[in-house]
């Protein structure tokens, strides 16, 4: 057996794996309904049978897609709120940074809600509930800087964080994501309650 065949073989590397690695690859940069079951299988190196085996459907495999991101923290944008050691504040305007990139997606929940238009309820309920988390983890964090009323912080700054997403795909173009970053400093420091000026 060669190295290849190891490495396909081996229980890291099993069928399911490449197969969700090749749909959050090709769901990024392609779009759900653009790509089809036929293109992940292939590029995952798998029967469409096989593929079928483990996702018994294309709406099967798109809610394991998007619970697959939902359970590691989100995108890396969402995921800078729970960077350990750092402050608070930091966090919050962390998930802002975008460096530039020659194709910006946006949010994979986002583009999900938009494609699936009301004709897949189960993955409605996964873009809701993911949602839903991170506004709560916004609050939290918001709580955690200091801020009067953490809700309304933590609802502020996820309507500025999905508005800038969504203009950063819409112009494939990150400086919205700098320009949300500099409104989200201004929001934090008018909610937080400075000890200075108590």
């Amino acid at each position: 057996m060669n190295v290849t065949e190891t490495a396909i073989a081996s229980p890291g590397r099993g069928a399911e794996k490449r197969i969700l690695a090749a749909a959050t690859d090709l769901f990024s940069r392609q779009g759900i309904h653009a790509t089809g079951v036929e293109r992940v299988a292939e590029t995952a190196r798998v029967s469409k049978r096989t593929l079928y085996r483990h996702f018994p459907s294309k709406n099967d495999l798109v809610e394991h897609y998007l619970r697959r991101i939902h359970d590691t923290g989100g995108i890396r944008n969402e995921q800078a709120l729970d960077a350990p050691g750092a402050p608070p504040r930091n966090r919050l305007l962390a998930i802002f940074d975008s460096p530039p990139v020659d194709r910006f997606r946006g949010c994979p929940f986002h583009n999900a809600a938009v494609e699936a238009a009301g004709e897949m309820a189960d993955v409605h309920d996964i873009v809701h509930e993911h949602k839903l988390q991170f506004i709560a983890r916004l609050t939290d964090a918001a709580a955690q800087a200091g801020a009067a009323d953490p809700y309304q912080l933590g609802h502020q700054l996820a309507v500025l964080f999905e508005g800038a997403l969504a203009l950063a795909t819409s112009l494939n173009d990150t400086a919205a994501m700098i320009h949300a970053r500099s409104a989200a400093e201004i929001l934090i420091d008018a909610a937080v309650r400075s000890p200075s000026r108590a």
